[in-house]
């Protein structure tokens, strides 16, 4: 499947900002079945690229005048479902077992777990039966949690989003022995009700190597799904991230639009517009607040 993908981030102030850095891990890299036709990121400000410790693809993004808007459009064609599923791996496997505020486990969490914990031959099965009954547990909706929420809150409210099933689900895995990471990425669906990115898990099964599961959809990632970054949890993998000097209040609006090639680009700037427009009023606030 070859999917294009146009993902605008835009940022606005209720006052100046004098400096600005952030981290974008937004940048797809070939492998695990995909392939990087053509990538561009486009903003006003330096880019500065590099590797970060869990070998993302990164950029640095500088501003060092004053500003009270940011805007961030990275783009481009991603081919998926392709037979071959690099297993490279930048660090030792025990990095994946380790804990993070995010991802840490409960008694609840570790009870739940055990009794998806099998011998090595139906360990894939266990986690498939797993990620459909977490779903079961923790329902998907939309507003209930924060990006700050951790796996153990979520699991305790038995309401989420794919961050937080995807962090509960890698606190699983590790209360039982077996690495996990996040994955952030997007996500193609047919009637583009996804405007936003998305969030799985990879866990390591000795056997086979990574495997992908997609909880807040019930299945295996695959085709439809474009990895971005992978990492502890959702603060070592998110798509944007970093600090500023000033600024005030600050507002944010998103967009993300994933749709097959071929597909005519006046429908794809329709639901770009509408996307960015529920989020615009955000944005206004912020820059009026303290006026």
């Amino acid at each position: 499947m070859l999917l294009s993908i146009e993902h605008h981030t835009r940022y606005a102030y209720s006052e100046v900002v004098n400096y600005t850095i952030q981290q974008l891990r937004l940048t797809p890299q070939n492998g695990f079945g995909q392939h990087v036709k053509r990538w561009d990121i486009k903003v006003i400000g330096a880019l500065n690229p590099t590797e970060d410790t869990y070998g993302n693809s990164t950029h640095a993004l500088v501003i060092d005048t004053p500003h009270q808007e940011i805007s961030i459009v990275a783009m481009g064609e991603i081919e998926t479902g392709l037979e071959v599923i690099s297993q490279h791996q930048n660090l030792p496997l025990p990095i994946y077992l380790r804990d993070t505020p995010l991802t840490k486990s409960s008694e609840a969490i570790c009870l739940f777990a055990i009794q998806f914990k099998t011998d090595q031959d139906g360990q894939l099965a266990a986690l498939e039966a797993m990620m459909h009954t977490l779903l079961e547990c923790v329902n998907y909706i939309k507003g209930a949690t924060q990006v700050t929420t951790s796996a153990i809150e979520a699991f305790e409210l038995g309401q989420g989003v794919c961050q937080d099933h995807a962090h509960i689900f890698i606190s699983c895995c590790r209360s039982i022995g077996l690495p996990a990471r996040y994955v952030s990425g997007y996500l193609f669906t047919v009637d583009g009700s996804l405007m936003q990115t998305h969030a799985w898990a990879d866990v390591y099964l000795s056997n086979i190597g990574w495997q992908s599961f997609d909880v807040s959809n019930g299945c295996r990632a695959g085709e439809t799904h474009v990895r971005l970054a992978t990492g502890l949890d959702y603060r070592s993998a998110s798509p944007v991230s970093g600090m500023r000097s000033g600024g005030g209040v600050e507002g944010m609006a998103t967009s993300v639009i994933v749709n097959q090639s071929g597909v005519p680009l006046t429908q794809q700037r329709r639901i770009d517009t509408k996307a960015l427009a529920k989020n615009a009023e955000m944005m206004r606030q912020a820059q009026q607040i303290q006026q």
